[in-house]
């Protein structure tokens, strides 16, 4: 039962073929006897979420369902509030924080009749690639319990992995959805920026912070953003736009789409097996009809340059009073990133910004003559915890450039993407990044849905038990 999607367990739930409470105990078992080996969660709600499975049974068993979702257990990452309890951002200074409301994505899944199970580990404060954290522990990947996860998200990514959440939120500003999710063997989505309220997620970086779903499936996260996308007035970035019923369209014909491939970055300085596998899913794509075009983002020169002032200096800027008053309570690794981010100017920041706006010109043009640009998501595969490099083509190469060089475009133009596994590299997953026109993630799901029907992945699962 626990290796099943989401959506096939909301189906049997609701169908009153097992029961929410029976699941919920069967994954609370399951998580708790291998938290020890893969450290995804850092706190439980073992209590709680078995008084929330049994309201969800009881409001299913009088006919009052709430949607597909409910009474799934998941749980979600910790820089996600949860009203009355605590919320540590994986931190030593943040340990004993409880904030008084839920995030809106928090209370939108519990309107859904989502039960929660527990707070996952994350890098600290969400500022890093690799989850080996110094307060809780690192996050291990349960494809290989040597190697990273991911990160931000890594304790999310490891624990859908490990059938520890049937699905779940991360978060993701410079890549850390899909960065987790393509290491991990899953589906994950940025949605645009703007389409998922974000207040009640402690922040990384203002303008660059994204909420959405880690799943198994691209119907489970269709399920999911169909659950928290929307607008609220808490958050001064939300936009009220319209959200599609993103469950009942995902099946589209390939012959309707028409594919962008950026050669010059997307497709430099890459795993030469990781290139075979995403250029054999777009070949695979255009034998089912779809067209190919080349597009040309020069601007994608200065990408890296402008992700990193603009995250450092938004990450700095929020973290300065505790770099002045408490240094030494961060982790070394960001302490260091935070210190560094106090260095940009005023002048490197607006310059920043003035690439950034050329970036995302440049991408709305590129957007006009195609529907979707794929690319791999990352260019290597995950090397083992504690790594400060990973190996390309026989070279060994800085990991955080790498994890982020071809998520952080997204970020910085907001627009929404979509990673799916695209096969196995040495028995390691491989994603294949889907990028699309702003709140156009129903075409994003639909073509994540072809490259998921040719199954990638051939069937292999994680094989932590």
């Amino acid at each position: 039962m626990l290796q099943k999607s989401a959506v096939e367990v909301g189906k049997m739930i609701a169908d009153k073929e097992i029961s929410p409470v029976e699941v919920t105990q069967s994954l609370l078992d399951h998580a708790h006897a291998l938290n020890d080996k893969v450290n995804a969660y850092v706190s439980f709600r073992d209590d709680k979420s078995l008084a929330e499975a049994k309201q969800a049974e009881e409001e299913i068993q009088a006919g009052q369902a709430r949607g597909p979702l409910h009474g799934v257990p998941m749980a979600i990452k910790d820089n996600l509030y949860v009203g009355g309890e605590t919320t540590t951002m994986a931190s030593k200074i943040h340990k004993d924080f409880v904030p008084k409301e839920d995030a809106s994505s928090v209370a939108r899944m519990k309107d859904a009749g989502i039960v929660l199970t527990g707070k996952l580990n994350m890098h600290e404060y969400a500022w890093g690639i690799d989850n080996n954290n110094p307060h809780f522990g690192a996050a291990h990947n349960p494809w290989d319990l040597e190697k990273t996860p991911g990160g931000s998200s890594g304790g999310s990514g490891a624990a859908v992995a490990a059938d520890m959440s049937f699905s779940t939120l991360g978060t993701d500003t410079a890549g850390s959805i899909r960065i987790p999710s393509s290491a991990c063997g899953l589906v994950g989505l940025k949605p645009t920026h703007g389409r998922v309220a974000k207040d009640g997620c402690f922040p990384l970086a203002w303008t660059l912070d994204h909420i959405g779903p880690m799943s198994k499936t691209v119907e489970d996260a269709a399920a999911l953003l169909q659950v928290i996308a929307g607008f609220s007035p808490k958050d001064p970035t939300a936009v009220d736009v319209p959200v599609g019923d993103y469950l009942s369209n995902l099946d589209r014909d390939p012959s309707e789409l028409i594919i962008g491939v950026e050669e010059d970055y997307f497709f430099r300085a890459v795993d030469s097996e990781i290139e075979r596998l995403v250029r054999a899913q777009i070949d695979a794509l255009v034998e089912q009809g779809a067209q190919l075009k080349t597009v040309k983002i020069p601007a994608l020169a200065v990408s890296e340059w402008a992700e990193l002032a603009i995250s450092l200096s938004e990450a700095s800027a929020i973290h300065h009073n505790d770099l002045v008053n408490r240094a030494d309570d961060f982790g070394a690794d960001i302490r260091f990133l935070f210190e560094l981010g106090e260095l940009f100017s005023s002048v490197d920041y607006l310059q920043a910004q003035q690439a950034r706006r050329q970036i995302k010109q440049e991408f709305a043009s590129a957007l006009t003559d195609v529907d979707v640009i794929i690319t791999p998501t990352l260019p290597v595969t995950p090397p083992k915890l504690g790594s400060a490099t990973a190996d390309l083509n026989g070279e060994q190469v800085d990991l955080i450039d790498n994890f982020i060089r071809y998520t952080g475009p997204s970020n910085l133009t907001g627009l929404p993407t979509l990673s799916v596994p695209a096969g196995l590299k040495d028995g390691m997953p491989v994603g294949l990044q889907v990028i699309g026109r702003a709140f156009d993630e129903q075409t994003l799901l639909q073509v994540g849905r072809m490259v998921e029907k040719n199954d990638p992945l051939g069937g292999k699962r994680a094989p932590v038990k």
